[in-house]
């Protein structure tokens, strides 16, 4: 039988995430409140309350559309509700059989919204730029990027990538003619939308792109209002938007007019440990390692002995699933990486053999003199980690492991990362994030892999994957990366992370309101949401 949270603790948990919501600014709801009581023959206008603004703006070379989709700008290939490759701006592709050279023809038929034609110098000017941004879009292996006409593009790679099909379906292309410094402000792309106005931190308007050459929606008009989660519910309540993100707080409460839409994800949460010990620094003089995280039954026993359904059940309200791995239900997927959680005394067995013991008797385990203790960090003002980080602690605390929850900003977070805990959490349909988050190449390298965890056999699975040209052979390595019946950088192997859950992205949705078939999301609720916008309808 599963323990229960106190309700204590779960009452304080709730009101964590209430609060966080209550902070920010309720002035987009007034700015841009309209009916939404329309027939079903005039309803052309949707008024969204998703979330998600974009501070650095739509710019994909820079990182926008890269969780979900860039709705102004059109890939050369998507993704289908089953997570399936199909052609977008493509009407073809091939792969070399050394998988250096990528060959994509282009649609002759695309205009951008200014109604100039999109060619390949667009896609060639497109990728040379996000390349030279230096941005979260990873381009390091694209060795060059041709014209060959102007409807064909070759992409030549220094070495096989079997993750560079990922790019092409996440990179959104802009036009060489009018891309500016002002671009992230002002897109003009070839999507199904067109940006109207960008009033920051209060709302987006956006009307149909009539040049979009694959199927249009038949909503002719977009409202994004950019309201904290209390605020999207209350204009839930009062029926002035059609679909508003919310916590799994409010997710209980029964709303008129509006139906739960609970969407599958990998937008994962987890707690990242300092995997070496301490006594190093990186070139900024930050220290590195944690002689108690570094211990690999301190990671372990806090694997099995955490309770992810009850953290799921508890603060969730049961809408997310237990997380074992960063890609938890993707292809590469490793289905044996799931461990028996929630043991305490397995896991108090573990850290005893393992040599650590109460000896003063103050309920706190140690080992050679060295206490049981480390801190856990947390970005303040993000309540649900908050809530998780205390929920944790409160789990760990019986089998001898004293963890001090620490909220602060991202700007402290970044040089104590190294050598403390962190909550943190991504969650990507591109199995490239695996090798950024565990390569150990990336050891200290922004948030990738901040605990410095280091695997030979891992990088060399995960390596192989990469450079592998066919698919079936490609996914097997990326399992094995997480174990391998030995070895992996999962629970079962080295533990350098305790995964904790994937969480439902929660929606109130106009009961007239037919989203489509929905694929599984990655990080961040908001524009994952539109990714299939044209399948939207009003229904009767």
């Amino acid at each position: 039988m599963r323990k229960k949270l106190s309700k204590a603790l779960v009452g304080s948990l709730a009101a964590l995430i209430i609060l966080a919501g209550c902070s920010e600014s309720r002035g987009s709801l007034d700015n841009a409140a309209r009916s939404t009581t329309e027939t079903a023959e005039q309803k052309q206008h949707l008024i969204l309350a998703i979330g998600g603004e974009p501070d650095e703006g739509f710019d994909p070379t820079t990182g926008w559309g890269r969780y979900g989709s860039p709705l102004f700008q059109s890939t050369l290939l998507t993704r289908n509700s089953e997570l399936e490759i199909e052609e977008d701006l493509a009407t073809s592709y091939s792969v070399s059989k050394d998988g250096l050279i990528w060959t994509v023809t282009l649609r002759e038929d695309v205009k951008f919204s200014d109604g100039e034609p999109l060619t390949a110098n667009d896609v060639v000017f497109t990728f040379e730029t996000a390349k030279g941004s230096q941005s979260v879009i990873d381009l390091t292996n694209l060795l060059a990027v041709t014209a060959q006409g102007d409807y064909t593009v070759m992409f030549e790679l220094q070495a096989a990538q079997s993750t560079f099909v990922d790019v092409l379906t996440t990179l959104g292309i802009v036009p060489q003619h009018a891309y500016s410094a002002n671009y992230a402000k002002q897109p003009i792309g070839s999507g199904p939308y067109k940006l109207v106005q960008w009033d920051k931190g209060q709302q987006l308007l956006v009307e149909q792109n009539e040049l979009y050459y694959g199927d249009k929606s038949p909503f002719t008009q977009l409202t994004f209002l950019f309201l904290a989660e209390d605020a999207a519910f209350a204009a839930a309540k009062a029926g002035t938007v059609d679909v508003a993100a919310i916590p799994s707080s409010f997710s209980t409460q029964q709303v008129s007019g509006m139906r739960l839409e609970a969407l599958q994800t990998v937008d994962n949460r987890g707690i990242m440990f300092p995997y070496v010990p301490a006594g190093s620094t990186t070139e900024q003089g930050y220290p590195i390692g944690n002689d108690v995280t570094s211990d690999p039954a301190i990671r372990k026993a806090i694997n099995i002995a955490i309770d992810r359904q009850l953290l799921v059940d508890g603060i969730l309200e049961g809408h997310g699933t237990p997380a074992y791995s960063i890609s938890d239900q993707l292809p590469w997927w490793n289905e044996a990486t799931v461990v028996e959680d929630g043991n305490s005394e397995a896991a108090k067995q573990l850290l005893a053999e393992a040599g650590w013991s109460d000896s003063d008797g103050d309920g706190i385990l140690d080992k050679n003199g060295l206490a049981a203790q480390f801190n856990l960090l947390y970005p303040a003002g993000d309540a649900l980690r908050q809530s998780l980080a205390i929920a944790v602690a409160d789990m760990i605390k019986p089998i001898g492991i004293d963890i001090a929850v620490l909220g602060k900003s991202w700007s402290e977070i970044e040089p104590l990362m190294h050598a403390n805990a962190v909550m943190l959490g991504w969650g990507s349909l591109d199995p490239l994030e695996m090798y950024h988050v565990y390569g150990s190449q990336f050891a200290g390298v922004g948030y990738y892999n901040p605990g410095h965890y280091t695997n030979e056999t891992v990088d060399q699975y995960m390596k192989q994957a990469l450079a592998a040209t066919d698919e079936e052979q490609a996914m097997e390595l990326w399992q094995k990366a997480q174990w391998d019946g030995s070895t992996g950088l999962s629970a079962k192997g080295d533990a350098p992370w305790a995964w904790l859950v994937n969480i439902d992205h929660l929606y109130l949705v106009n009961e007239k309101l037919d989203i489509g078939q929905q694929l599984i999301h990655p990080h961040g609720h908001g524009w994952p949401i539109t990714s299939n916008i044209e399948q939207w309808k009003w229904m009767e």
